[in-house]
């Protein structure tokens, strides 16, 4: 992590001041053997005394880096950062003579063995980071007499076991980073002692029990992260208690329903996302006075009522997502704002006008379940097409289909065996939805990559070839969600259909010798509401990245729809090789009908594609809510900053 910029002064004061004198003689020898055996020579001139006035690899921006405190009669190593280096190998017994060491940092290498025990002869540290490595075995209960660290990082590992109660007596501890470490169980009690904690990562580990009620009173904590695990609730009442939390993420809950109760003084929240928490009951007034929210997402709950008045106080507010609840009555009238880059509001049972201040003429319509006037639509026939998600409704067409090929995130293609997949290069952002031309089919995106700094990335692409199938073209892009990704296929004849869904990793890298090859991609696949696959990784089951993968599946289509949902759950890792690397990813979807097959058909299985889905249109020319279902995607249009939903159908040349 480094050293606060007055400490650095102080140090380049202090080297200055003992220019004649030379590094701690165990010290220089332990550091030759550790640059040998990590091959670091070629950086590092072994010739030259570690502690060099001037060294080259002294200043804070060096990499490999190594800085000394001088203020005795020799100079010790006290910072040693090999960062992203690729180096193998263990962490080497002579790293333990640099007893004066206060900051290591040997993030994103490849690491392997178990984390040393020996850690705790480095009394005076305070920054360790061993994130994103390959680093095995338990964490050793040894940190815990790691007394003066500050911040410690072992995320992105395939570490196993639980995490060691003694971690509690880290009472400094600032920042706790064990996101994708592989550590599971219950959450120890003794963590309770960290008050001085400010953040806490801790997702996609395999943590088992109650959501730990102790969290709520270390109040110092900023940015508090639990998603992805097999945690259980209620998100406990004492989180009211965690007023200066700037960005709080949980996600994917099991157990007892959770109420946003507990959201009574978090003013300085940035970031609230609880997607899949089992939230109950109502959204409290008091959000909408959060003026520092830039991001709430309240997805796949169980929330009902309204949605507050008090939303149309959101000033700073860009992405709001609310989909996939039980929220009724009509959108706040001024919640479509200039300073909303998206809005999700879709399968929710909302009804209502669109609000009178929003200029129609700026939308690309994909709007189902209010009252608009058809007139205004830039392509009706986009929405009557998608009538066909409204169970117990048949299809505009008069002629059905009983296949659907698409492309996912590329351009048109026709194999080997004459399948023609359909163009979906279609952008999509953060909350849209698209139907391609002849109706046949649609897509929907929602989620926002919250930490990508370059900008979201909806459609991954690459030049490699891709090995295991002779359509190498066809895996070559690809729809990639930070949430929920659905493709439906539309007018379908009913019966019983057969579902191949293609995959390649074209994003991860599968290169074992670095760092960037430690990544992993996992997610769930629905068909017609049922969970298909459950923790996905195309690369393990493909044999490696750039490799086809072929899952087929049978689905019974009962009222002409197919619903295809690819769902993130808080799995996997998040920022290898890059920020914001996650999310269910699609290469190509074929679906045909089983010729002679039987479908089986019931009441149940009617309310509960209707359920899913729930869109209805009325026959005049105005749209009048005839479902229970009602949903919506708005983005902000990049050219003009005006809000419009996006659709499928580019608008028309004037």
């Amino acid at each position: 992590m480094g050293v606060s910029i007055l400490s650095m002064v102080v140090l380049c004061v202090i080297q200055v001041a003992s220019a004649q004198k030379l590094t701690d003689a165990n010290e220089a020898a332990a550091l030759k053997k550790i640059i040998e055996y990590w091959k670091l020579g070629s950086s590092l001139d072994l010739t030259v005394d570690p502690c060099a006035q001037n060294a080259s690899w002294a200043s804070d921006a060096s990499n490999p880096r190594i800085a000394c405190d001088c203020s005795s009669n020799v100079c010790h190593i006290a910072h040693l950062k090999i960062y992203a280096l690729d180096i193998s190998g263990q962490i080497p017994n002579e790293l333990f003579e640099l007893k004066e060491l206060v900051d290591l940092n040997l993030a994103q290498n490849v690491l392997t063995g178990p984390i040393p025990a020996q850690f705790e002869q480095l009394s005076k540290m305070q920054y360790l980071s061993l994130g994103t490595n390959n680093l095995t075995g338990q964490v050793p209960l040894e940190l815990g007499n790691m007394t003066k660290l500050l911040s410690l990082s072992f995320s992105s590992n395939n570490l196993d076991g639980p995490l060691p109660a003694e971690l509690g007596k880290l009472t400094s501890l600032e920042q706790l980073y064990i996101d994708s470490s592989g550590v599971s169980g219950p959450i120890p009690q003794d963590l309770a002692n960290l008050k001085s904690l400010k953040k806490l990562w801790a997702s996609d580990n395999l943590f088992t029990g109650k959501f730990p009620e102790f969290l709520g009173t270390l109040t110092e904590l900023v940015d508090l992260r639990f998603e992805g695990t097999s945690l259980e609730g209620p998100i406990p009442d004492s989180f009211g208690a965690l007023t200066k939390l700037d960005t709080l993420r949980i996600g994917d809950l099991g157990g007892e329903d959770s109420s946003l109760d507990f959201l009574r003084n978090q003013t300085s929240l940035s970031v609230l996302s609880l997607r899949s928490c089992q939230l109950s009951g109502q959204i409290p007034d008091i959000i909408g006075t959060f003026s520092k929210l830039i991001y709430l997402d309240l997805s796949f709950n169980k929330l009902e009522g309204p949605i507050p008045d008090s939303f149309q106080g959101f000033t700073q507010l860009q992405y709001l997502f609310l989909g996939s609840n039980n929220l009724t009555g009509a959108p706040p009238a001024n919640i479509v704002s200039q300073s909303l880059a998206a809005l999700d509001v879709s399968f929710n049972p909302l009804s209502g006008n669109l609000p009178a201040n929003v200029d129609k003429s700026e939308f690309s319509m994909n709007f189902v379940g209010t009252s608009i006037n058809a007139d205004n639509l830039e392509d009706r026939k986009a929405l009557e097409m998608l009538r066909c998600l409204e169970a117990g409704t048949k299809c505009v067409n008069k002629v059905k289909s009983t296949s659907f090929s698409i492309n996912c995130g590329g351009t048109e293609q026709t194999s080997a065996t004459g399948v023609r997949y359909n163009d979906d290069s279609e952008p999509l952002e953060a909350a849209s939805v698209y139907t391609n031309s002849n109706r046949q089919w649609g897509v929907s995106d929602g989620g926002y990559f919250i930490s990508n700094p370059n900008g979201p990335q909806y459609i991954a692409k690459t030049d490699s070839q891709i090995t295991g199938t002779l359509e190498s073209e066809l895996y070559k892009t690809a729809r990639v969600s930070p949430s929920s990704l659905r493709y439906f296929g539309l007018g379908l004849k009913n019966g019983k259909y057969s579902v191949e869904l293609h995959f390649a990793e074209i994003k991860m890298e599968d290169d074992l010798q670095s760092w960037k090859g430690l990544s992993r991609r996992i997610f769930d696949v629905y068909i017609q509401g049922e969970r298909v696959l459950q923790d996905l990784n195309i690369r393990n089951e493909a044999g490696g990245s750039n490799r086809a993968l072929v899952k087929t599946f049978d689905a019974n289509v009962t009222n002409t729809v197919l619903d295809i949902h690819f769902r993130w759950a808080g799995k996997g890792t998040c920022c290898i090789p890059s920020q914001s690397t996650y999310g269910p990813l699609v290469s190509a979807i074929h679906a045909s009908q089983v010729a002679g097959a039987a479908v089986t058909s019931s009441h149940q299985d009617k309310k509960r594609v209707g359920r899913i889905v729930g869109i209805a249109f009325g026959c005049t020319a105005t749209l009048v809510i005839v479902s229970s279902v009602f949903y919506l995607w708005w983005m902000k249009d990049a050219s003009t900053g005006h809000m419009r939903v996006h659709t499928g159908s580019r608008k028309r040349s004037k």
